[in-house]
């Protein structure tokens, strides 16, 4: 039986998940003169973009540079302008800041880690300074004298993911994208190799849900992806992973991100800082605990004592969506017209704007101009 769908319900593109992610995705096609929907089951970018901690920093996350790294990069270099575009066109600040960040060592391990770090980034020309610890203490006062390795990143960047994220998705509306919030798509017609329609749920008497067609659509629904994913035929095994995040207000202002292993310290607007986190598989439990708080501060005030006169504002948890191999899934999946931007793991803030530029050029060109074979969604059938 045919479907018909006045032309609120149609669309050139439609964008499941309404995150940094899909929302980024849907201000380019919008920007392209494109017609986008954005169906979100809660309020669009309240899950993984907004409990994020924002961190830019790509030379943190691998030791050795390798292709991800590479992609990161790209991501990376994509930000500054990306900041501006969207400060432009939303008229909302979004708390960019770019001087860079601290990665130290307390415990043997993470010594290794970061002289490992050291010798394999240096070999391949990144910037990165070896600190001795009365330049350290110069940088940043109050660190503990227990740390027993510092390297500076200065071209890292940090923001605040939430404000960046409300930025990204009024400077969306502003360009015609029009969201459904609290409207889950709960099914996903297929018809002759192609998605026809989705049927989402906007809350009427009844759960009947509505049917949506399109031209295209894209899938970016973070952990949620993969029950999308199995009505189409697509293997995507996914898993949340929870991190737990506490946020304190600060006598003084940090002038830098702090790592130590998984605990950070990311510095916010009005003296408050961001401390992290925790590394869970506990399913869709979204859940602040005793355990997960304990650890972070007890792994955060071992390099950062000066915590202990911070006071406690707020703690929160958010479900980052994980991949077997921890790596994004990005591409079209096995039918012509469904492409999926998803699995970002703890790099959703980061990699928001070369996700954006690639997936857009798919959507446009069916081509990009990276290579994203190593995220084809269908590696793991």
């Amino acid at each position: 039986m045919a479907i018909t769908l006045d032309n609120s319900r149609t669309a050139d593109v439609i964008v499941i998940g309404g995150g940094l992610i899909g929302s980024s995705i849907a201000l380019r096609l919008a920007q392209a003169k494109l017609r986008v929907l954005v169906f979100d089951r809660g309020e669009p970018g309240a899950e993984a973009s907004s409990a994020a901690a924002g961190m830019v920093a790509p030379q943190g996350e691998t030791s050795e540079p390798d292709a991800f790294f590479a992609l990161c990069a790209a991501s990376h270099a994509l930000f500054p302008d990306f900041v501006s575009e969207i400060e432009e066109l939303s008229g909302q600040e979004v708390g960019f800041r770019r001087e860079g960040s601290l990665l130290v060592a307390v415990e043997e391990k993470q010594v290794a880690e970061l002289e490992k770090l050291f010798w394999t980034q240096t070999r391949a020309g990144l910037p990165l300074e070896r600190l001795t610890p009365a330049s350290l203490q110069h940088k940043m006062p109050g660190l503990s004298s227990e740390i027993r390795l510092a390297l500076g990143i200065s071209e890292d960047y940090w923001v605040d993911n939430e404000k960046l994220t409300r930025a990204v998705i009024e400077a969306a509306q502003r360009l015609g994208v029009r969201f459904y919030a609290h409207c889950p798509a709960e099914e996903v017609n297929v018809r002759e190799n192609r998605v026809e329609a989705i049927h989402a749920n906007s809350g009427h008497a009844g759960g009947e849900t509505t049917p949506f067609s399109a031209g295209c659509f894209v899938l970016a629904a973070g952990c949620w992806s993969e029950g999308l994913a199995a009505q189409v035929g697509l293997a995507l095994p996914m898993q949340p992973c929870r991190g737990q995040m506490m946020e304190f207000e600060s006598p003084h202002e940090l002038p830098y991100v702090v790592r130590a292993g998984i605990h950070y310290l990311v510095p916010r607007s009005a003296r408050r800082v961001v401390v992290g986190t925790t590394v869970e598989y506990a399913g869709f439990e979204k859940a602040v605990t005793a355990e997960g708080l304990q650890s972070i501060l007890n792994g955060a005030m071992r390099f950062a004592p000066f915590l202990k006169d911070c006071s406690f504002r707020r703690a929160w948890a958010g479900l980052r969506p994980d991949t077997p191999d921890h790596l994004p899934v990005l591409g079209y999946s096995k039918l012509q017209n469904l492409i999926l931007a998803t699995g970002h793991f703890r790099h959703g803030i980061l990699l928001a704007p070369v996700t954006a530029q690639q997936i857009s050029e798919l959507v446009l060109a069916r081509s990009t101009s990276l290579s994203l074979e190593a995220y084809r969604p269908t590696r793991f059938a």
